[in-house]
């Protein structure tokens, strides 16, 4: 008895594999591989954005059935602040996998998605691992350590009802936080010039802690100030730069803190407010080379 089972696991083995690859990859993805309907994110920390934008939207659908589903997915799995998640490509959309490829490989695009994403749930890296079974694993390493967190979360407790005392009109804040991270702030030349790594001057901790900033530090800190007052907001990017998009009086503008904090030939600071609460027109006025970012991404600016 027991040899005829085991002819018979041969026989259907044997099957399994005269079959076509398409048709193997069927039967796996449909009786072997884990149900599918019950992939879903699980919970969310306390980073989570409840915020729709025109290019993003959290999901609740994560069988994606189009480009714009994958890129939701996205958005939804690293905006509840997940290290890792699967998901699986639906055998009816055939070009799934393709798109995911195209999205995994587009750093562009994974750099203006985590941009709408609440700074301590961004990340520094992600990778995207798929196989022919429509299996995608979406894996990231975080921009910040706990520690991290717990030490700038303190800090702007700190500061915050410093810099703000007296001050009740919402830009009037955002101005004396302009003000305040420039002041104390000397952007990071030795490390975007001669890539010196002194200071971790790409995050929030640099400007904070160690007074220096690129553009990533100087936007991520103005980003945690503008979470404290409850301002809507999200970071922008271009090919080479970085800065905040801030949305107030039922509008949104652009708002550059390294722009605002010029580099002089003999060392004197200097704060402008050039790129101060702007519109999108007004930015391109004032520069166009590396401000110039994908609209297509950011419609909001455009109204």
């Amino acid at each position: 008895m027991k040899r005829f089972i085991s002819f018979g696991l041969f026989l259907i083995f044997v099957g399994l594999v005269i079959l076509r690859q398409e048709d193997l990859i069927t039967i796996v993805n449909t009786y072997i591989l884990p149900n599918k309907s019950f992939v879903s994110i699980e919970s969310t920390n306390e980073y989570y954005r409840n915020v729709d934008y025109q290019f993003v939207q959290i999901t609740d659908e994560y069988s994606p059935h189009s480009f714009n589903d994958i890129i939701n997915l996205y958005y939804t799995v690293i905006n509840a602040g997940q290290a890792s998640f699967t998901f699986y490509c639906p055998r009816e959309y055939d070009k799934c996998l393709r798109d995911v490829q195209i999205i995994a490989n587009d750093q562009s695009l994974l750099s203006d998605i985590n941009n709408y994403i609440h700074p301590f749930n961004g990340f520094s890296h992600i990778e995207t691992q798929y196989d022919t079974l429509g299996r995608v694993t979406i894996s990231m390493v975080k921009s910040y350590r706990q520690e991290e967190i717990k030490m700038i979360n303190d800090k702007i407790d700190e500061l915050l009802p410093q810099i703000t005392n007296g001050i009740y009109d919402t830009k009037e804040q955002i101005r004396a936080i302009h003000d305040y991270i420039i002041n104390n702030t000397k952007y990071d030349s030795l490390r975007s010039d001669f890539n010196q790594l002194n200071y971790k001057s790409d995050t929030a901790y640099g400007p904070l802690f160690e007074g220096y900033a690129l553009c990533g530090g100087y936007t991520d800190l103005m980003a945690l100030f503008l979470e404290r007052l409850n301002v809507k907001n999200f970071k922008v990017s271009s090919e080479k730069h970085v800065w905040n998009a801030v949305y107030l009086d039922d509008k949104w503008y652009h708002l550059d803190l390294t722009w605002d904090d010029p580099v002089s030939m003999d060392g004197s600071d200097y704060l402008t407010y050039d790129y101060f609460l702007v519109t999108t027109q007004d930015l391109l006025e004032h520069e166009k080379t590396q401000h110039n970012f994908n609209q297509d991404r950011y419609p909001e600016l455009l109204k």
